[in-house]
């Protein structure tokens, strides 16, 4: 058995699916010639059943054919002179013991117990088969004799009248299952190529971008099936992933840009260094400090950038997943806990800012060193921007984490690129700094199941806001992570 289910799965589909409608076909039109058999045979015996009932003699008549022992006097014999075509039945006599005698016919007829018993009661009658001398079968019908207690009649006509109409019917239900069965194969096969044209087409499609790498590639929709349904998801992968492919190639593009600028300015830096202990002349003191710090600060950047860079790589996972890669584990964290470490981070960075916060308790589900990281960058952003002496003000109120600064602010067609990567609004080009800060925060908060809005504040000044669904107060028995945990 299993080696027949593995060759049915070593054919194409087409040929399984062709193959399965021919074994349905050829079994439905098996078990309709069978029911029609048998349908058919049983009108036959009751038709024929009939015909004996019809046929029975009268008592007088057997009366002087048969003596009072119960012994025939004389046998008909069918095809004789004197009796031609007159009967087409056997007619057999039979006592309460189970002797017979036959009154027409050629061959007796083999006596059963239903026999007797009617010869013996003399009542009610029995349709029954019987074996002839011969060993032909027929279809037998005994009833008692009126006027004679222990005698009872058999009268019987051969089974071939049945079979042979039966015989002709096999013949003629196998001719025509062959022929349906045959159509059938053809036409599943025909049904399978058509059906599986548009699969055929798919196949094509993906071995096409497979050798080809051509992710331009699409198929036609037609209808609103499942093969169109199909192709529609195989169009929009590879839409998805052209568009994948293509952000990455921009990753790259930008990647090697942006590492351009603090490694060109790091080999320049160090070829001077080079050169004077080379050549002998010292740089001046000032200037080589100057130079040493330059390289330091390149060297920061070059470590932020790639930092950046590591966490963009991560794979995007959506909100309440598990473990991510590289990632802390998705957990119930304080959002004002994270919020606080963060503030005091930032403070350290712009110690002539005035930040005020207003930080109401909420807990969130998320990584809590992506997520602070991701607040320490909207903060940065807010006190790289805040003239000196200014003021940042951070509240938390129900999930909307809110930074808003006082510097020049975004222009407003500036505004839809301000998460993508690399980007850097020309004023803050001369500044500190990747592009990729802001992208950050946008993914960090998106694999939270949240969302967050950069606009203009009224007044002048910027506006950060972040919303994250969650709680007011922590689900019971959940352990929190330590506030300031380090990412």
């Amino acid at each position: 058995m299993n080696r027949v289910l593995r060759r049915f799965r070593a054919l194409p589909l087409r040929s399984r699916l062709a193959l399965l409608v021919t074994v349905a076909v050829a079994f439905a039109v098996a078990a309709s010639a069978l029911a029609c058999w048998f349908v058919v045979r049983n009108v036959l015996i009751s038709s024929l059943d009939d015909a004996l009932n019809d046929a029975k003699v009268q008592p007088a008549w057997v009366s002087e054919r048969v003596d009072a022992s119960g012994q025939c006097l004389r046998t008909i014999i069918r095809g004789d002179a004197d009796n031609p075509d007159i009967f087409k039945e056997t007619v057999q006599a039979i006592d309460a013991s189970g002797g017979h005698c036959v009154i027409i016919g050629k061959r007796s007829l083999k006596v059963t117990s239903d026999d007797t018993e009617v010869a013996r009661t003399g009542t009610g009658h029995a349709y029954h088969n019987a074996t002839a001398s011969n060993g032909d079968e027929y279809r037998v019908l005994t009833y008692p004799l009126d006027g004679r207690p222990g005698l009872a009649i058999s009268v019987a006509r051969p089974l071939s009248e049945v079979d042979d109409t039966l015989n002709n019917l096999v013949l003629v239900l196998i001719v025509v299952a062959g022929i349906g069965v045959l159509g059938a194969g053809a036409a599943g096969l025909w049904v399978a190529r058509t059906g599986l044209r548009p699969v055929d087409q798919l196949t094509d499609a993906v071995e096409h971008v497979a050798r080809t790498e051509d992710l331009n590639l699409r198929i036609p929709v037609e209808g609103d099936d499942e093969i169109a349904r199909l192709s529609e998801s195989f169009n929009s992968m590879t839409a998805s992933l052209a568009s994948s492919r293509d952000l990455q190639q921009q990753l790259i593009a930008d990647a090697g840009h942006e590492l351009r600028t603090p490694l060109t300015s790091l080999r320049t830096n160090i070829e001077l260094l080079a050169r004077s202990e080379e050549t002998g002349r010292a740089i001046p003191p000032d200037d080589r400090k100057a130079l040493l710090a330059s390289v330091t600060a390149q060297m920061t950047e070059l470590a932020v950038l790639i930092g950046d860079l590591q966490e963009l790589s991560r794979p995007d996972a959506g909100p309440g997943a598990g473990d991510g890669d590289g990632g802390g584990k998705i957990q119930v964290v304080a959002l004002h806990d994270l919020a606080r470490t963060a503030i005091d981070r930032a403070r350290l960075r712009g110690p002539e800012l005035k930040i005020t916060a207003e930080l109401a308790p909420w807990y969130v589900r998320a990584e809590p060193p992506a997520l602070e990281r991701a607040i320490v960058n909207i903060l940065d952003n807010a006190v790289k921007f805040s003239p000196p002496r200014g003021t940042v003000e951070v509240t938390l109120d129900r999930g909307r984490l809110t930074v808003r600064d006082h510097g020049p602010g975004i222009p407003a067609d500036e505004l839809p690129h301000v998460f993508n990567r690399f980007w850097r609004s020309p004023s803050a080009r001369a500044l500190p700094g990747s592009g990729l800060g802001l992208s950050i925060v946008a993914r960090t908060v998106r694999q939270a199941g949240g969302e967050v809005t950069l606009e203009a504040a009224e007044g002048g000044g910027t506006v950060a806001e972040m919303r994250l669904p969650g709680a007011a107060t922590p689900p019971p028995e959940t352990p929190l992570p330590e506030a300031g945990a380090s990412y």
